[in-house]
C-alpha cells in the first residue's frame, strides 16, 4: 500500500532544469542517466528519491539506493531527509557491499555459512593467501601473496570460482593461482568468513540458486537507483540485474566519460550497453554544467569527441566564456615546477587562495619535483590520496638502507629493513638483537652480523639474519668507498632484493612504488651532480631538511597536489595539469595495453575539475625511469582548439611543427618550426627502445615509430635521440 503524498510537488522540482525535471518525474521502467561533469547528478538522485516517496508511489522500504562509498552514501541519505523527513531510515541507502552484507546476514545459511559469519578485510585476506601459498610449498618471492590476492580478487569480480578459474589457466603463474585460490576458498568456508569480493559474489550466487529469494528481494525493492553506474564491475552489474523485478524500475546514473577505474574491474560497457539490455529505457542527458567556464567544457568536449566507445553529449553552461587555457612548453621538468610555483606566487599575490589551486599529474613520482620547488618557495601544500613524496613508505625504506650503512648504531633504521622485503625475521627475533646490542653496548649492526651469539634466536632466525647482513656487510663495504649516491642506491635496492619483491607483486600499487623508488634515484643523481664534494652523510641531511620543511603548515591554505585518478568527483577554481607529454600521459604503459580510450577519459575528467582556470604544461625533456627523454607534448594538448588556448600558432606547411612558447625562469625562446626528416616505412633506431619502423609522420614534427617490444611510440624528429638505419 502506497504512502499517501506529503511535498509540494512544485516546491520540490523548483530550480531543477528541464532534462534534471524529466529525471526526477519518470513515471517508471528503466532510466538512463547520463550526468555529463558538474550537472548536478546527486541532485537529481536525492530529487527523484523524494518525489517517489513524497508522492506516495513507493513506500520507503521499496527504495535500494545504491553508491560506491560510505561517504556519498551518507551525504544522500541526508540530503533526501532533509527533503522528506525520517523516513530515510527505512531506505537502504548504501553501499554495494553493505547492502550484500546485510543481505547475506539473512540468506548465507542457504550456503553453508551461518549468520555470524567474519568478514575479512585485505589484510586478513592477504595472511590467508600468505598460509595456503605456505601451505602448499609455494616460494612466496616467486609468487608473492600481493600478486595472487589480486588475481583471486580480479576473478571473484569476474564471477569466476576457484574450478572456473582452474580451467582457464594459460601460464604457471596462474595455475599457481588457481591452487592457492582452492585452497583459500576452502579455508575461508572452514572458518565461516568471507572476503570483501566475497560479499557481491555470495550474494549473486544466492539470488541465482534460490528463486524464492530472489522473488523476495526482487518484490521488496520496487525502484533500484545506482550512482556511478559506469564503475561498475561484472558481479556488481550482474547482481543489480538479478535484484531487477517485473517492473524493472532500475535508474542508473553515470558519465560514460569518466570511466577511469578499467585496472580496478570497472567495465564501461556495462552503461555503454545499457540501451540494448532495456531498448525500452528513457535516456536522459544532463548536459548543463555548474561549476566551469565555456572554454574549458569546450576543451574538455573537444577532447573526448576523440573516443570511439563513448555516448555523445555536449557540456555547456551559461556562466560565460571565460579566460582561454594556459599552454605552456617548459625546457625540463624542474623548469616546469618553477613556472608553476611562479604562477601560485602571483595568482595568491593578486587575491586568490591557495586552497583554490590544485596541481594534477598522471603517477605519483611526478610530484617530487613539484615538491621540492613548492617546499623551496614556501609554498604549503597537501597530497590527496596519497603520501607525500619522502614519507612514502618504500622511499623511507630505501633511506633507512643508507641511513643503516651511514650509521651502524641506529636501531631504527635497522628495524625498519630488516624484514622489508619479509625475509622471515619477525618482531620477536628483530627485539633480540636489538635487545642484545643495548646490553652489550654493541652497534646493532654488530650484534646482528653474529646472530649466533645472540640468546634465544631460533635456527631459522640464524640463517635469515645471516643472509641479510651478509648482504649489507657487501654493501657497506662499498659505501665506504665513496660511489655516487645514486649508483649506491639502485646497488642497495638490487642487491637486497627490494625491487625484485615489488616486481613480483605485479600489481598497479606496486608498479607505483617502483616509480617512486626510480625517482628517489634520481634525486640522488641531481645531488651527485650538483654538489661540490657529494657524500652519503649529506645527501641524507638534504632529505631530511625537505621532508621536516614538508611538514610545516600555515593558516593561508594549502595548495593541493594530487594524481589525476584521485581528482575525480572534486573541483577547484584554479588547475594545473603538469606532465602532459606522450610517455607520460598518456602513460605508456596504457598505450601499450591498448588504454588509450581511458587515458582520454581521464584527461577529460582532468579538465572538467577546473572551474575558472586551467593550465595545461610539458616538458621538452623529463627524465623518466632514470633516464632523459624526448618526447612529444601529449595529444591531449593538440585536441583542445587552439583558438581556446593562449598559444600562438599559425598553418605551417605539412612536415613543420608549429613549437609553443618555452617559458624557463622568464625566458621567452624564439618559435621555430622542424621539417621532419623521415618517411613512412623507415627503419629508425631509438636510443632505448631499439628499432622501429616509422608508421606515421604527423604535423609539426612528429614520427611516430611501432616497436616490436614497446609498441607505437610519437617523438619530436628533432629532439629524439634516433638514428636512421640503413
Amino acid at each position: 500500500m502506497s504512502a499517501a503524498p506529503s511535498i509540494d510537488v512544485e516546491r520540490l522540482l523548483e530550480g531543477l532544469n528541464p532534462p534534471q525535471r524529466e529525471a526526477v518525474t519518470h513515471e517508471g521502467g528503466p532510466l538512463l542517466i547520463l550526468a555529463g561533469a558538474g550537472s548536478g547528478k546527486t541532485r537529481v538522485l536525492t530529487h527523484r528519491i523524494a518525489w517517489l516517496v513524497g508522492t506516495g508511489r513507493v513506500q520507503p522500504n521499496e527504495i535500494l539506493a545504491i553508491t560506491f562509498t560510505n561517504k556519498a552514501a551518507a551525504e544522500m541519505r541526508e540530503r533526501v531527509e532533509l527533503l522528506v523527513g525520517r523516513r530515510t531510515r527505512a531506505m537502504w541507502v548504501m553501499t554495494f557491499h553493505a547492502a550484500c552484507a546485510r543481505m547475506l546476514r539473512v540468506e548465507a545459511p542457504r550456503l553453508g555459512y551461518t549468520r555470524q559469519f567474519t568478514i575479512y578485510d585485505q589484510a586478513d585476506s592477504r595472511r590467508l593467501v600468505k598460509r595456503s601459498i605456505d601451505e602448499l610449498g609455494i616460494d612466496p618471492k616467486r609468487f608473492t601473496p600481493a600478486a595472487i590476492q589480486h588475481q583471486i580478487s580480479d576473478a571473484k569480480n569476474k564471477l569466476r570460482d576457484a574450478d572456473a578459474y582452474g580451467q582457464m589457466v594459460g601460464s604457471f603463474f596462474e595455475q599457481t593461482v588457481a591452487d592457492v585460490y582452492r585452497l583459500y576458498e576452502s579455508e575461508l568456508h572452514r572458518m565461516n568468513a568471507m572476503d570483501f569480493d566475497d560479499l557481491l559474489f555470495r550474494s549473486v550466487n544466492v539470488l541465482e540458486l534460490f528463486p524464492e529469494v530472489r522473488e523476495r528481494y526482487t518484490t521488496a525493492f520496487r525502484h533500484i537507483l545506482v550512482d556511478e553506474y559506469q564503475d561498475t564491475n561484472h558481479a556488481q552489474y550482474r547482481w543489480l540485474q538479478l535484484l531487477t523485478g517485473e517492473e524493472r524500475n532500475l535508474m542508473v546514473v553515470g558519465d560514460d566519460s569518466q570511466a577511469i577505474f578499467g585496472f580496478r574491474g570497472a567495465d564501461i560497457t556495462n552503461i555503454l550497453d545499457f540501451e540494448e539490455e532495456f531498448p525500452d529505457a528513457l535516456t536522459v542527458k544532463l548536459e548543463q554544467n555548474y561549476r566551469s567556464t565555456q572554454t574549458i567544457l569546450s576543451a574538455a568536449n573537444a577532447v573526448i569527441s576523440n573516443n570511439r566507445g563513448r555516448k555523445n553529449k555536449n557540456l555547456w553552461t551559461d556562466l560565460g566564456q571565460g579566460d582561454p587555457i594556459h599552454v605552456r612548453e617548459l625546457d625540463d621538468e624542474h623548469a616546469e615546477a618553477r613556472f608553476v610555483a611562479r604562477e601560485i606566487e602571483r595568482i595568491v599575490d593578486e587575491g586568490a587562495s591557495r586552497a583554490e589551486i590544485a596541481v594534477f599529474y598522471r603517477t605519483n613520482a611526478q610530484s617530487r619535483v613539484l615538491e621540492d620547488t613548492l617546499v623551496r618557495a614556501n609554498l604549503a601544500y597537501q597530497v590527496i590520496g596519497g603520501t607525500k613524496f619522502y614519507e612514502r613508505a618504500e622511499v623511507k625504506d630505501a633511506v633507512a638502507y643508507l641511513t643503516l650503512l651511514l650509521n651502524p648504531q641506529d636501531v631504527v633504521a635497522f628495524t625498519r629493513v630488516a624484514n622489508s622485503p619479509r625475509r622471515g625475521i619477525g618482531a620477536t627475533s628483530l627485539g633480540r638483537v636489538t635487545g642484545f646490542a643495548n646490553t652489550m653496548g654493541i652497534p646493532v649492526f654488530d650484534a646482528a652480523a653474529d646472530p649466533e651469539e645472540v640468546p634465544g634466536l631460533g635456527a631459522a632466525a640464524v640463517k635469515a639474519f645471516t643472509r641479510f647482513m651478509g648482504t649489507m656487510r657487501v654493501l657497506r663495504e662499498r659505501a665506504e668507498t665513496g660511489p655516487p649516491v645514486a649508483e649506491l642506491l639502485e646497488e642497495v635496492l638490487r642487491e637486497t632484493g627490494y625491487l625484485e619483491a615489488l616486481e613480483a607483486e605485479r600489481t598497479i600499487e606496486a608498479q607505483g612504488r617502483i616509480e617512486n623508488l626510480a625517482e628517489l634515484v634520481e634525486v640522488a643523481r641531481e645531488y651527485d651532480g650538483t654538489a661540490e664534494s657529494p657524500t652519503l652523510g649529506e645527501f641524507l641531511q638534504q632529505i631530511a631538511l625537505i621532508a621536516d620543511a614538508d611538514t610545516r603548515v600555515d593558516d593561508e591554505g594549502l595548495i593541493t597536489l594530487m594524481t589525476l585518478h584521485n581528482a575525480k568527483g572534486l573541483e577547484f577554481p584554479i588547475v594545473f595539469m603538469i606532465g602532459c607529454e606522450e610517455g607520460v600521459f598518456p602513460h605508456s604503459r596504457a598505450l601499450d595495453e591498448g588504454g588509450l580510450e581511458e587515458e582520454r577519459r581521464l584527461a577529460y575528467v582532468g579538465i572538467t575539475r577546473a572551474e575558472r582556470d586551467l593550465y595545461m604544461t610539458y616538458a621538452r625533456t623529463r627524465n623518466v625511469f632514470g633516464a632523459r627523454t624526448y618526447g612529444a607534448r601529449s595529444r591531449f594538448v593538440d585536441e583542445v582548439p587552439v583558438d581556446l588556448t593562449d598559444r600562438e600558432e599559425q598553418r605551417l606547411a605539412p612536415g613543420m611543427r608549429p613549437r609553443a612558447t618555452v617559458w624557463d625562469d622568464g625566458d621567452i625562446d624564439a618559435a621555430r618550426m622542424s621539417p621532419v626528416a623521415y618517411s613512412l616505412g623507415d627503419d629508425v633506431k631509438h636510443a632505448a627502445f631499439g628499432i622501429g619502423k616509422v608508421i606515421a609522420v604527423e604535423p609539426g614534427g612528429i614520427v611516430v615509430l611501432h616497436f616490436r617490444d614497446h609498441g607505437d611510440r610519437k617523438f619530436v624528429a628533432d629532439l629524439a635521440p634516433l638514428e636512421r638505419v640503413s
